[in-house]
């Protein structure tokens, strides 16, 4: 398709008399049926690669979006452009939802945005699936690689979603992504290399300035940059925004805390700790202008397209190379000159290397995920499945949810599982009309089985709860769940009855010759020590590159395959001469002063009581690191008195301390 079908729209809808570098490929690509790649800067304009296309496809473009306030504010600049454009998000009634969902099936949204969650959910999928797709997009795309620095193990479940619903043509957009997690991405959705677009990592705006602070001196020296950014921009007349990145939610409070009062504006903290309203509150007043400054750990933003943030300050490290490039990426997006300061210092990476560790589950655990499995297998259509709720197969195995649901990824990858749905294991609903007049819709056959439906269903004094094994036995067909769940959707899309629905169950196919294979347990915890090292380098390699003394913005570019940038960038602090040598940290006493069995010995005794079981090294090192488990959450590890005790010391040292010491239980 030339551009002269779509220079029109470009101009009439957009307001844009051309495209940016790296846009026309892209689009050009799209509209000639091929799939695509933008692995563009942050602010360089990925979202209109297609905004543009979706308005010249035939069909809808089904976007999946990482985060609501993105999803939203996508939304809202649509439909400002007059674009039919919606998102099915948690945060609408029952009611919207449906509109949305009629207007979607009706062809009058052309650009419908959802979480990769979304996707899960059985009801949302058998509703898209009754719907014509010309284009899936795939934001922050990077998240699909698990050797990325965002892996998402829901994301890795896409390109089947994109198969199943037969989408012909799928568009991946990142900001932050090495060679290889680019070939990692692109290869599950077969892009060919001719229509992945890169159009450079360099944004000559951004001022990157490292000046390494002992933390008992960052809060005064926050200060003094936060004065001279208030100082210059009033003298220039202009508004301007500034983000202060923390590690800790508490850290938060604290540099707010001190800044607040010796500010003329308003600072405030910003952590996943507060409410969804106070955040959203927060978020608003800042990209307002009434709140010019927020101190943030990385809950805050993603999807925040302020023009004017004039100001990007890491407090404490970020957690890679890709998190710091993504966070000085949301300064200067306007253009105009913006300074990007690096305050931590080493001291910060133990704590950073801590909450790698306490991502890798104990070899013992994924033991107990595999017995699980094997424990609660059902046989049904000639098949070996296993249903699983994740909460509680979290705490049970003692892994955190996101690197359980890894774990299980991998076990997909292994062809051990093989995702089959998901559902929601409970609905309930609540009559809006009397039983007599519900049934009166309906014809014969369909009200003798909606009575059974209401008849096996448990009654409580508003909400019926619905029992599909039940009904199964009563009415003896082997389709009366999914029957009973379309049956009462339609009535709650006429406003009959009010559905709800929680307990979202993942559904499994399971191989079992590959489950009980020899071997399984160690070779996952093997790939997770591989992941676990991965990490750690990840995070060296941040701090080998802050504390070089080369341009900082050209090592940033090289790191991301930018060859485009040949020479040094000039007003990074290395390349004006104020690169600083970064303080030593503190030598830590040694670990002798401590007693282990003493410090421990809490903890064993709760273990002992709650599972019946001895605690492992791993468990112990965890608990004196201060790194939460699901284990140490049930047995409140926090009031044992030792909790964190040892947080400022590496975990290995912690943890050969304890071998040491005669903690020799198996991990």
């Amino acid at each position: 398709m030339s551009s002269s079908s779509w220079q029109p729209v470009l101009q009439q809808t957009f307001g844009f008399d051309q495209l940016r570098p790296g846009q026309q490929p892209v689009v050009e690509a799209l509209l000639a049926g091929r799939s695509a790649a933008a692995i563009f800067p942050t602010g360089s304009g990925k979202s209109l690669c297609y905004q543009l296309p979706a308005l010249l496809l035939p069909h809808l473009t089904l976007v999946v979006s990482p985060l609501l306030a993105l999803m939203q504010d996508q939304v809202a600049f649509l439909q400002s452009k007059g674009i039919a454009a919606a998102s099915i998000d948690s945060s609408q009634s029952r009611e919207q939802a449906q509109q949305i969902q009629s207007d979607v099936r009706s062809g009058n949204i052309k650009i419908l945005m959802v979480s990769v969650e979304r996707l899960k959910n059985e009801r949302f999928r058998q509703f898209i699936s009754q719907v014509p797709i010309s284009l899936l997009v795939v934001d922050e795309a990077h998240c699909i690689s698990e050797w990325g620095h965002n892996f998402r193990p829901d994301y890795l479940k896409l390109p089947d979603y994109c198969a199943d619903l037969a989408i012909p043509q799928v568009l991946l957009l990142t900001a932050t992504a090495t060679r290889a997690v680019i070939e990692d991405m692109c290869g599950r959705f077969r892009i060919a290399a001719d229509d992945v677009v890169t159009t450079g990592f360099y944004r000559p705006n951004l001022r990157l300035l490292v000046q390494p602070t002992p933390v008992e001196e960052r809060k005064q020296k926050a200060l003094q940059w936060l004065m001279h950014l208030h100082n210059k921009q009033t003298q220039q007349g202009r508004d301007f925004g500034a983000i202060i990145y923390v590690t800790l939610q508490q850290t938060a409070h604290d540099v707010a805390d001190y800044l607040a009062p010796q500010l003329p504006f308003t600072v405030q903290a910003y952590h996943a700790g507060l409410s969804s309203d106070e955040r959203e509150l927060i978020q608003q007043q800042f990209m307002s202008g009434e709140t010019p400054c927020i101190v943030a750990t990385i809950a805050f933003g993603m999807g925040v397209d302020k023009s004017n943030i004039r100001q990007v300050m890491h407090y404490d490290l970020p957690k890679s190379i890709e998190n710091y490039s993504q966070e000085i990426g949301r300064a200067g997006r306007d253009g105009l000159p913006s300074d990007c300061v690096m305050l931590a210092d080493a001291s910060g990476f133990q704590l950073l290397e801590n909450f790698v560790y306490g991502d890798t589950p104990e070899p013992a655990a994924i033991e107990r995920v595999l017995q699980q499995i094997r424990d609660n297998l059902s046989y049904q259509a000639n098949e070996t499945r296993w249903e699983v709720l994740m909460t509680p197969l979290s705490a049970l195995s003692n892994i955190r949810l996101l690197p359980l649901k890894t774990l299980l990824v991998n076990l997909e990858l292994r062809g051990v599982l093989t995702a089959q749905f998901s559902y929601f294991a409970d609905y309930k609903y609540k009559l809006h009309i009397s039983e007599a007049q519900l049934l009166a819709k309906f014809d014969a056959p369909r009200q003798q089985f909606l009575q059974q439906v209401i008849n096996t269903s448990k009654k409580a004094r508003s909400w019926i709860t619905f029992d599909a094994d039940a009904l199964l036995q009563h009415s003896g067909e082997a389709d009366s769940r999914r029957r009973a769940i379309t049956a009462l959707e339609y009535c709650q899309e006429k406003g009959w009855l009010e559905l709800q629905s929680k307990q979202m169950t993942d559904v499994y196919r399971v191989d079992i010759d590959k489950l009980n294979q020899p071997g399984l347990a160690q070779q996952l915890a093997q790939h997770f020590a591989e992941k676990e090292h991965s990490e750690i380098q990840r995070i060296r390699a941040m701090l080998q590159l802050l504390q070089d003394q080369q341009c900082l913005s050209r090592a940033l570019a090289h790191y991301f395959d930018d060859t485009q940038m040949q020479q040094d960038c000039g007003h990074c602090s290395v390349c004006i001469g104020k690169h600083l040598p970064w303080p030593q940290p503190q030598a830590l006493p040694d670990l002798s002063q401590y007693q282990a069995q003493q410090l421990c010995q809490p903890l064993q005794q709760a273990i002992q009581q709650q599972f019946g079981v001895v605690a492992p090294v791993d468990l112990l090192t965890r608990y004196l690191a201060g790194i939460s488990a699901p284990w140490l959450t049930r047995v409140k590890a926090r009031q044992l008195g030792s909790m964190g005790i040892l947080e400022h010391y590496p975990y290995q040292q912690i943890k050969h301390w304890l071998i040491a010491r005669g903690e020799k239980h198996s991990s």
